[in-house]
Parts: structure tokens; sequence; C-alpha cells
């Protein structure tokens, strides 16, 4: 049975990507665009239709048509799951993209809206829920949960037994030590080392590299 085309919530650059992987490396094909009244600007982004949101349910009725969501992970994630749920409640079913240049196994759990890039290693016994957006080339070893709305950044290593509860973000290159807990609204910046369970609502924000003070120039040598 051939699936559902599917509309595209948002023009950004995350909508922009996910009509290219979509119509690139899925059986999916992509309808149109969607965004909110305010923002329809234009009648057309990459050659489909842009219709206002308050006009989707007549131009492409759930009944015909899944929609995905490119929203970031502004208000770590917020904005993208009320969207989410607003679609659900207007009778829509929600696409998932898995990359077919990532290493996944077949027992691998995806929920809703989730959008998992290339390069991505998920080992066995892995859990993804709803609405988690998994960018390229990072490791999720086996026996991880991952909840609803987070938002996994590139080259992240997640280690065996890991819980990311809801609405978290991992920010590039963090590093989880295995069979601890990540709990809900919580911040993991880029670089960042998690050794023990994060407390909900924190934000843990590793160290940024300083100017050295010594000009370039002086250092090509070492280059």
């Amino acid at each position: 049975m051939t699936p559902k085309p599917v509309v595209i919530f948002g023009i950004g650059e995350l909508g922009q990507l996910a009509h290219y992987y979509f119509t690139h490396d899925s059986p999916r094909a992509i309808a149109g665009f969607s965004v909110d009244a305010d923002y329809a600007n234009a009648e057309s982004v990459a050659g489909l239709p842009l219709v206002s949101f308050d006009d989707v349910g007549e131009r492409f009725p759930p009944s015909s048509h899944d929609f995905f969501v490119a929203i970031g992970y502004t208000n770590l994630n917020r904005a993208r799951a009320d969207k989410c749920a607003e679609l659900k409640g207007l009778g829509y079913s929600l696409a998932s993209y898995v990359s077919t240049r990532a290493s996944v196994w077949p027992d691998l759990v995806v929920g809703d809206n989730c959008f998992i890039m290339e390069g991505n290693v998920i080992q066995p016994f892995v859990r993804i829920g709803n609405n988690v957006i998994v960018w390229a080339n990072s490791l999720i070893s086996h026996h991880v949960e991952i909840a609803d709305n987070c938002f996994i950044a590139s080259e992240v290593t997640i280690s065996g037994g890991v819980r990311i509860d809801e609405n978290c973000f991992i920010g590039v290159n963090a590093t989880i030590r295995q069979k601890i807990a990540v709990v809900r609204n919580c911040i993991v910046g880029a670089g960042a080392l998690i050794l023990k369970d994060a407390r909900a609502e924190s934000a843990y924000l590793a160290t940024e590299t300083k100017d050295s003070g010594i000009p370039s120039r002086r250092l090509r040598s070492l280059l």
C-alpha cells in the first residue's frame, strides 16, 4: 500500500532538510508546506504549494495526507510538541523518517514525528518516543530509552542503559555515561560530560575554550 503524501509544517532550514531527506531517501512524497497564517507570505516553496495552517484541512485533508512538523528545539522542543498535538487533534497522523544510511536494528522502536539522520549508530533494545530529532553521526547504545520531545545533536555518545526524559536537549559532542538518567527539561550543552544523573530543569554546560591571546601568525609552525 502506498503511504500517504506528507505535508511539512515549517519552511526554515529544518523544513528544507525534511523535504530533501523525505524526497531522496524515503517512499514518501511531499505534497506541500504549511506555516501559521502570519508567515504564509508566498504561494510556493521548492516548487510545492505553501498553505496557511488555517486552510490545511481543506487543501490537505487528514484522510489523504500525513504531516511532519519541522520545528527545531525552541523552548526545549515544546513549540514542536504543541504543533504535533494540534495536528493530532485535527485527525492527522505524523510521519517519521529514519535514514537508510543510519545503522539500526530491526527491533528499534520509533514514535511519531521523529527524524533520524545519516551516520547514526543505534544498537539493539533502543526505544525512541514521539517527536525526537537525532542529528547526524551519534551513537545511541543498547537499552537506551529516549522519551518524547527531545533533540539529540551531532556526534553525541549515549552509553548503554541511559534514560533521557521528556523535553531534553543534548548538544554537539556531549557524552553520557552508562546507566544514568537525564531527567526532564534538561539541557546538556555542547561537549559536556555527564557522569551521574542529570537533575530536572538543569543545564550542564562545558567550559568554552578561550582565546590564548597569542597571534595566530606565531603558531603557524604548529599547524
